[in-house]
């Protein structure tokens, strides 16, 4: 195998010296159709801050109308229109459309695209030595198949009864009726359309980085000398493989529901007095094709944030990654228990209680691996010489959030505890930090660790650190209170709770979690003038700025397909050998060859 590889990366090699000293690039075929890895990932990068631009927006409009119930607000009226917002006042059916367009976005269009779309593209071929993705081609189709769906996703908001509004699971008999809720019209029709290319995009993305993972690597790199953002990647795309086909099922059956009479999803349904044909479906079964896919998508997002993260404090604690056997296994064992624990989304569902028992226990095995990677990344932390840049803030905010998030995941993967505390604001709690919070921690530290790389230019730091501690501070303005309010009873996904006089006392820290909220959305912006502003004019960064151990930085900073103008290096060492007693330097880059007598410390 690795023979054919090597033959195979020989013919490569030469085809590429040969092709590329002829044809120009013009601006079409290296901005738009381009097949080199590294702008394909740049294009990942800008799309998915362009959507988490549009989908924190939406967070912060519907928290001002959770704040402010009813008020009229010219944002709104500018927004939205007169049609879902007349004077002023946000609709009621419109609150559940942002609700679920702000869901989907978040997960799948920033996090899954910024993350894995990102950083497997710019990192898997770099890391492993390799010219170039296994497929360039089947990769500028992933790409371009992931900008159709955006844009489809984009175009739902302006259809005339209103985008999808059954929340970002699209659970059934709402998604499937057309004649149930405003949004379950033509909105709901283009969303389950973008969702089906995304998969397919998702689905060609990551058969090529699984591909390009185990053929591509060079000489000397073992699977053993993988640093641990390419095991996460490689992973995560497996997860991908596994679990997306199962979504883009459950979407077809719902889409042959809701145009070509059949039912899965349905059964003896009435509306307005109505008596609807549908017989012998399920919505449970929906459910179960949901979760399958979305628990695991947890990980999707997950992972490669816990990658980048190990990497980014190896590197700034200046001392080997701990335990980088045992992170491989966690990462193995995460990637397995995820998708067999989806039942715990539905502990409420009449599910019998031995099902649910069998389901608490998977979910609490999962608590070990992730407690296994935190225990690493605090003791790499422990003693190290720490370089407190914005990436490692970030890194080091991703083991706080991971953590803190974990743990209310305890309580939530319990059977009897959770149908206390199901559906409302405590689960919403729970998945932003444990999920949301530290995914984007995770691509923040990411930008800010890779940008170097990416453009040959330094972000400015002080702006960063600017950028994280506002961020910090609000995010956990944001979604502390949420457990307490969740304990307290307060359903999720609610236009208001002015109806309910027992939830009044809670509508105050309503108020103070909306202006966290605010704060943190409008800082933001901070964070996107340092991005524009440092790719056109900041600083000019030199090969290696990090002083970090990993492949990528061996290859020059100007664009060029094929990355490494000669012979691609070859691997003598893993990429962890920081703070090495004998040698001068406090690094040694893995194209270092070993000295008489030295060990590999991880063996």
């Amino acid at each position: 195998m690795s023979a054919v590889g090597h033959e195979i990366r020989g013919e490569h090699d030469n085809h590429d010296a040969h092709d590329h000293h002829h044809h120009k690039d013009t601006f079409i075929t290296k901005y738009i159709f381009s097949i080199d890895h590294k702008m394909i990932a740049k294009q990942y990068l800008i799309t998915g801050i362009i959507m988490g631009i549009i989908g924190i927006a939406m967070s912060l409009l519907f928290r001002m109308q959770l704040a402010w119930p009813e008020e009229s607000f010219t944002i709104f009226k500018v927004l939205l229109g007169d049609d879902f917002a007349p004077n002023g006042v946000m609709r009621n059916d419109i609150y559940l459309a942002l609700v679920t367009i702000h869901g989907t976005i978040m997960v799948f269009f920033v996090l899954t695209a910024g993350l894995s779309g990102t950083f497997s593209n710019l990192l898997i071929p770099l890391q492993i030595g390799a010219r170039d993705m296994a497929s360039g081609f089947m990769n500028m189709i992933s790409y371009w198949l992931f900008f159709l769906s955006s844009v489809i996703m984009i175009l739902s908001l302006f259809v005339e009864a209103g985008p999808a509004s059954a929340g970002w699971t699209i659970y059934p008999p709402l998604s499937a009726l057309p004649q149930a809720i405003g949004g379950s019209g033509a909105g709901m029709t283009l969303w389950l359309v973008s969702m089906a290319i995304f998969i397919a995009s998702s689905l060609m993305g990551s058969l090529n980085y699984v591909v390009t993972v185990i053929n591509l690597r060079t000489k000397g790199m073992s699977m053993t000398r993988l640093p641990l953002t390419i095991w996460a990647f490689f992973i995560t795309a497996v997860i991908g493989i596994l679990s997306f086909p199962v979504l883009l099922s459950a979407a077809l059956l719902l889409i042959f529901d809701r145009s070509f009479g059949t039912s899965f999803f349905l059964s003896d349904i009435f509306i307005a007095g109505e008596v609807l044909h549908y017989q012998g479906g399920s919505p449970v079964l929906f459910e179960h094709l949901f979760w399958f896919l979305g628990h695991p998508e947890v990980y999707i997002v997950l992972l490669p944030a816990l990658g980048i993260t190990s990497e980014i404090i190896a590197t700034n604690a200046r001392k080997p990654i701990f335990g980088y056997r045992a992170m491989i296994a966690s990462i193995l064992a995460i990637a397995f228990l995820s998708t067999i624990v989806w039942g715990h989304h539905m502990f409420i569902s009449g599910m019998n209680p031995f099902l649910g028992s069998v389901f608490t226990f998977t979910t609490l095995l999962i608590a070990i691996p992730s407690a296994v990677k935190a225990f690493n990344y605090i003791t790499t932390l422990w003693r190290g010489n720490l370089q407190f840049n914005p990436a490692m803030l970030f890194s080091i905010g991703l083991v706080s959030t991971f953590i803190t998030g974990g743990l209310t995941g305890i309580i939530l993967g319990d059977s009897t505890l959770d149908i206390n505390v199901h559906d409302t604001y405590f689960v919403v709690a729970h998945f932003h930090l444990v999920m949301g919070i530290s995914a984007l921690y995770g691509l923040f530290a990411g930008v800010y660790h890779w940008f170097p790389r990416m453009f040959g230019r330094m972000m400015n730091k002080n702006l960063g650190y600017i950028h994280f501690w506002v961020t910090a501070i609000c995010a956990y303005g944001v979604f502390f209170p949420m457990h307490f309010i969740g304990m307290a009873g307060l359903p999720r996904r609610y236009y208001t709770n002015t109806a309910f006089p027992l939830f009044d006392d809670l509508q105050d820290v309503n108020v103070i979690i909306t202006i966290f909220a605010l704060v943190g959305g409008a800082f933001q912006l901070v964070f996107l003038w340092n991005f524009f502003y440092s790719i056109f004019r900041g600083k000019k960064a030199s090969m290696n700025p990090w002083k970090s151990n990993t492949l990528e930085w061996t290859a020059p900073v100007e664009h060029m397909h094929g990355n490494w103008p000669g012979e691609i290096p070859e691997v003598y060492r893993w990429p962890y050998d920081y703070s090495k007693p004998g040698h001068d330097e406090d690094f040694v880059p893995q194209n270092i060859p070993m000295k008489d007598g030295e060990k590999e410390l991880h063996h």
